[in-house]
């Protein structure tokens, strides 16, 4: 099914409170792409830095991967995928 996208420019609300609905509501798989390295240290590490998060639904909880700069992201619902984290970010809108 598709799902929609939801974009948000509060960071709690994507790591916190989106965070538990999706995995509440079985959402599979969701992505949040922190350009800016805004979110907690928690969540992104430390030090902050542009950081793309793939959630993905594993026995009813979420299994959480982070991608930054070269690395290539990983998204179980988008095997073939082959960009980098650093590809994202530089994309023009």
């Amino acid at each position: 099914t598709d799902e929609p996208v939801r974009v948000s420019t509060n960071w709690r609300d994507d790591y916190l409170k989106k965070y538990a609905d999706y995995e509440e509501m079985g959402i599979r798989e969701y992505w949040i792409v922190d350009y800016a390295g805004l979110g907690g240290r928690e969540f992104i590490g430390d030090p902050k830095q542009p950081t793309i998060l793939v959630c993905s639904l594993d026995e009813g909880e979420y299994r959480v991967t982070k991608f930054r700069g070269d690395e290539h992201i990983v998204s179980p619902t988008f095997p073939e995928l082959t960009l980098t984290a650093q590809q994202i970010f530089n994309a023009e809108t």
